[in-house]
């Protein structure tokens, strides 16, 4: 928080530097170590996870940044495999272009729009998840709109037509009751319904937004409060 200031010990400090002295390399051992614990509910440190998102996102190392994605890139794959529009998601794109879909969202929420250092490998791990929720709604959607191809389209020859599992209308009166204001259900319409990007947002609408900035950091909480709620969107 702004103002606060922390006393940090001999011990934390040799601890940092002891971080910050490890290549990159040595990094992603360890953090895959770390994400390995996380995945099976092992306690454990998430200091190197941590080292090597800070120096991805806030020092914006590129070769963190190809290892971040190395280290990462399997736990999207799970989610995707786990997630309830797996099958409709994937007749329009591969998984490997989701995979790079999330980790571009994730660039653009944490990186291009702010620099943001994570206290947590949790916290991480959320924006990274409602990343890859959003390229799967995103995608879905692009699909539900009339003249741009159909799901039925992507059907393979002889098989029945299957239904976009989402209903646009009740997830769209669903996300309205989520937002705290109507800015925020502006910025949803303009988004969803309409399906403008944040730079023809602002071209379009610059009396009530002039930042894409502003755009991208209020998007991922949106997406945030589609992932907490996604059982009720279904």
């Amino acid at each position: 928080m702004a103002g606060s200031s922390e006393i940090s010990s001999p011990s934390s400090s040799r601890n940092d530097a002891g971080l910050k002295g490890l290549s990159t390399r040595e990094l992603a051992e360890h953090c895959k170590e770390e994400l390995n614990h996380y995945h099976y509910g092992v306690m454990s440190s998430d200091q190197y996870s941590l080292e090597l998102l800070r120096r991805t996102t806030v020092q914006e190392d590129q070769e963190a940044r190809a290892w971040m994605q190395y280290c990462f890139s399997e736990m999207i794959h799970n989610w995707l495999h786990l997630h309830p529009n797996k099958n409709a998601a994937c007749r329009l794109e591969s998984t490997e272009n989701f995979v790079a879909q999330t980790f571009e969202s994730f660039w653009q929420a944490t990186t291009l729009s702010q620099q943001v250092e994570f206290n947590s490998l949790a916290d991480a791990l959320q924006y990274l998840r409602a990343s890859l929720n959003g390229a799967v709604l995103d995608k879905l959607r692009t699909y539900r709109h009339p003249g741009k191809s159909s799901l039925q389209e992507l059907e393979e020859p002889g098989e029945p037509f299957i239904e976009d599992p989402t209903n646009g209308i009740e997830a769209w009166e669903n996300l309205q009751a989520m937002l705290p204001n109507g800015r925020e259900q502006r910025l949803a319409y303009l988004l969803f319904n309409c399906d403008l990007k944040p730079r023809e947002i602002v071209r379009s609408c610059p009396q009530e937004f002039s930042d894409t900035h502003e755009i991208y950091h209020l998007r991922r909480f949106m997406m945030e409060r589609l992932l907490r709620n996604m059982d009720s969107l279904q």
